[in-house]
């Protein structure tokens, strides 16, 4: 089992990373019946997108000898109507200046773009992703 989720109630849910014990709360949207107090279920969902494009970067820039320490990721979920869900993901990830070959970047590009959430994703949802290299 990966985690164990509880209703709260108030369209609020607790979910528990079984492995580690660690726990994560959802809202609903504010614009869905939410408080919007907490990531919602469909922010999650874009948020695994970015914190994914960046650990299996990180994974690879590892065995290139690749510091990507402060790189940052700006997620952006744009939702759609009939039926209610995510349309669009949009993936800004902005990495400190560093010494890198484009041979490289494109190495790691690429694996940004092959991350498993980005390959688990419905094929009609669009991933916009860009890398800014300062």
């Amino acid at each position: 089992m990966t985690s164990r989720i509880i209703y709260l109630g108030d369209l609020r849910t607790e979910s528990t990373h079984v492995q580690s014990g660690t726990t994560i709360q959802t809202d609903a949207p504010a614009d869905n019946h939410g408080k919007g107090e907490l990531f919602s279920p469909t922010d999650m969902v874009a948020n695994s997108l970015g914190t994914c494009m960046l650990t299996t970067m990180g994974i690879k820039a590892n065995t290139m000898n690749i510091d990507l320490k402060g790189v940052e990721a700006e997620v952006t979920k744009v939702m759609v109507a009939d039926p209610r869900r995510i349309g669009e993901i949009k993936v800004v990830l902005h990495f400190p200046k560093m010494e890198i070959s484009e041979k490289d970047k494109t190495i790691l590009e690429k694996t940004a773009l092959t991350c498993p959430v980005a390959r688990s994703l419905a094929p009609e949802l669009i991933q916009t992703v860009s890398f800014d290299w300062k």
